[in-house]
C-alpha cells in the first residue's frame, strides 16, 4: 500500500548570534534534530507505547529576522496560557497592541531573543530555559 509521507513539523528558532543565550539554544536544537533523525526509524517501527508521543525528526528553521505580526500574534498566543505576558515577548510592551506596534514600527531589538517556537503544536518557549526548550522539542502533538 502506498502512504504519502508525512511532512515534519517545523520548529523555528528567532537567533541572535551575538547573544550567547542564543547561540546555546541553537546548538541545542542542533543536537536534538540530529538525535530526532536517528531514532526516528527504529522508535517508529518499535514503539507501540501510546502513553506519551514523542516527536520524530523536525525542520529545525533559525532566522535573525523578527517574526512577522501573523507570526507575533500566534507566539503570544502559545505563550499566554504559560503566564507570558506581551511585555515578556517585546520588551517594553504593555499589552498585545502594544507589541505588534512596537513589532511594526521596526523595533526588532525589543524582542526578547531566543523565542523557539513550535507551530504545528502551538508551542513557543521565550528565553534559554533549556529543560522547556527540550520538552517542546520532544514531545509532539498531544492528539
Amino acid at each position: 500500500m502506498f502512504r504519502l509521507p508525512k511532512t515534519l513539523d517545523i520548529i523555528t528558532l528567532f537567533h541572535k548570534p551575538s547573544l550567547p543565550t542564543s547561540m546555546r539554544v541553537l546548538n541545542l536544537l542542533k543536537q536534538a534534530s540530529a538525535a530526532a533523525g536517528e531514532t526516528a526509524t527504529m522508535d517508529q517501527s518499535s514503539n507501540n507505547n501510546t502513553e506519551e508521543k514523542q516527536r520524530g525528526e523536525f525542520e529545525l528553521e533559525v532566522t535573525e529576522a523578527p517574526p512577522t505580526p501573523d507570526q507575533l500574534r500566534n507566539i503570544l498566543d502559545y505563550v499566554a496560557p504559560r503566564g507570558v505576558k506581551p511585555g515578556g515577548v517585546i520588551r517594553g510592551a504593555r499589552d498585545r497592541a502594544d507589541a505588534l506596534k512596537k513589532l511594526k514600527e521596526g523595533q526588532e531589538d525589543d524582542l526578547v531573543r531566543p523565542v523557539v517556537v513550535d507551530w504545528t503544536n502551538g508551542r513557543a518557549v521565550v528565553g534559554g530555559a533549556e529543560s522547556e526548550i527540550l520538552k517542546l522539542v520532544r514531545q509532539g502533538s498531544s492528539d
